[in-house]
């Protein structure tokens, strides 16, 4: 698929920010975030109405706008604590794709999706101060369809942030942006920061590591989910359980499937397998924090257990972990566990232990961003007819709703040789599928 790249600009704030609101600090967690850009792609089928130059320049003006409720996006990273800024602004490129958008949605390839994008996820610049905190691009097929992407420096904003970004430019390019408040909330106090200079995970995300990683989607359609999700309530104290946590027991069984053939029984009665869930707190906290807000503002839950207990294998037990470990990340809990600056130690000692004995745990991370408004993100020519990311990582599994709002895309990262294993695990063929996004 070739993309052949027309213009590039950086699109600067319509109005300048204001002195007293040029340092943006970064709150603990904004530093804990990994060093990655969050990638989303929303395509759009030809609506015959303006042609594709009309609809860039509708884009970049708006695009501007938007930088002013956002203005932390078009500043730069002063150092490991802050933003500057100074509206430097944004960058935005315009390309030509030969091809119908067809080829790309009737059969998702991250290799093609990643020629959509403005960087590179995993791109860092060596002067951090030079780098855009967020760039966008405008994909022209020759169909007449469109796909924009964005991304967002992982710092700055998690993926509820990216999708309030995209609803606000979107709202902005149709001329409604009366709604758009609550942007900037300052978490500092919830999550003070710290010297977190001793503590990198850039050693998760280095090129040698993530050649080996392979990234498929795999769809869990509503009929499909509804049948899974019956299966589990009928058998557990969940009645029934999220679409969440359904589908992720059932990738999680998958995984630990794939360790325990690898290791054999050897390390079985001392291995422990660990899932790691991103919660949103936006709506937890008390008082809740502004559902625009950006920043960072999840918490990471852990549910463990041991493959041999054939009980908490099943997807029953799997599910009622998921579902307990997300319980607990309430209000207090939250504030408990960052006072006094305890949850940054706690990583750190967590840190040390795997380092020494990195066979002790086995972990798998998944971060939903369903129920996130990325299907409403209308610019004047109708809403996306698929939204989709291209951010590969390390053992990873990334959800995202489908268009209809009831199922579940979930793509999964896994080491090449785990995942041809991993896709003929009889769960995986039995609940899910690689029809078509459309």
């Amino acid at each position: 698929m070739e993309v052949q790249i027309i213009s590039k600009h950086i699109v600067k704030p319509s109005s300048s920010t204001p002195q007293h609101l040029r340092t943006y600090v970064l709150s603990l967690l904004d530093q804990l975030a990994p060093p990655v850009y969050i990638p989303m792609i929303l395509f759009y089928s030809e609506t015959g109405d303006g042609n594709s130059c009309q609809k860039s320049h509708r884009l970049k003006t708006s695009l501007s706008k938007t930088l002013t409720h956002f203005y932390p996006f078009a500043g730069r990273l002063k150092d490991g604590f802050s933003v500057d800024c100074n509206d430097e602004g944004a960058s935005f490129v315009e390309a030509n794709v030969a091809g119908e958008m067809s080829m790309i949605l009737e059969e998702p390839d991250m290799h093609k999706l990643e020629k959509l994008l403005p960087c590179k996820p995993h791109d860092v610049s060596p002067e951090i101060s030079s780098q855009v905190i967020l760039a966008a691009q405008v994909n022209h097929f020759a169909c007449g369809g469109m796909a924009v992407s964005v991304c967002i420096w992982h710092a700055i904003g998690d993926a509820s942030a990216v999708a309030s970004f995209l609803t606000s430019w979107a709202a902005i390019a149709r001329g409604s942006s009366d709604d758009i408040e609550g942007v900037i909330s300052d978490c500092t106090s919830l999550f003070p920061p710290q010297d977190v200079s001793s503590f990198s995970l850039r050693n998760f995300f280095n090129e040698d590591l993530l050649s080996k990683i392979t990234m498929k989607r795999f769809l869990f359609n509503s009929s499909k989910l509804a049948t899974l999700r019956e299966e589990i309530g009928n058998s557990s104290c969940l009645d029934p359980p999220t679409r969440f946590e359904a589908v992720a027991a059932l990738i999680w069984k998958a995984v630990m499937a794939e360790t325990e053939e690898e290791n054999g029984d050897e390390t079985k009665t001392n291995e422990i397998n660990v899932a790691t869930i991103a919660v949103g707190l936006r709506k937890r906290m008390i008082p809740q924090l502004p559902k625009l807000s950006i920043g960072n503002i999840y918490q990471v839950a852990m549910a463990n257990c041991s493959t041999n207990d054939d009980k908490l294998v099943d997807y029953n037990g799997l599910a009622t972990k998921l579902h307990e470990s997300i319980g607990k990340m309430n209000n207090d809990y939250v504030r408990m566990i960052h006072a006094g600056g305890r949850y940054f130690q706690f990583l750190k000692k967590k840190g040390e232990e795997l380092g020494k004995n990195p066979n002790l745990m086995k972990v798998f991370g998944f971060s939903s961003w369903c129920r996130f408004p990325f299907y409403e993100a209308d610019f004047g020519w109708g809403k996306p007819s698929w939204v989709t990311t291209a951010l590969k990582l390390h053992k990873v599994a990334i959800f995202i709703d489908s268009k209809d709002g009831e199922g579940i895309e979930a793509w999964v990262c896994l080491p090449k040789e785990d995942m041809v294993k991993f896709e003929q695990n009889p769960g995986m063929c039995a609940y899910s599928s690689f029809k078509p996004s459309t």
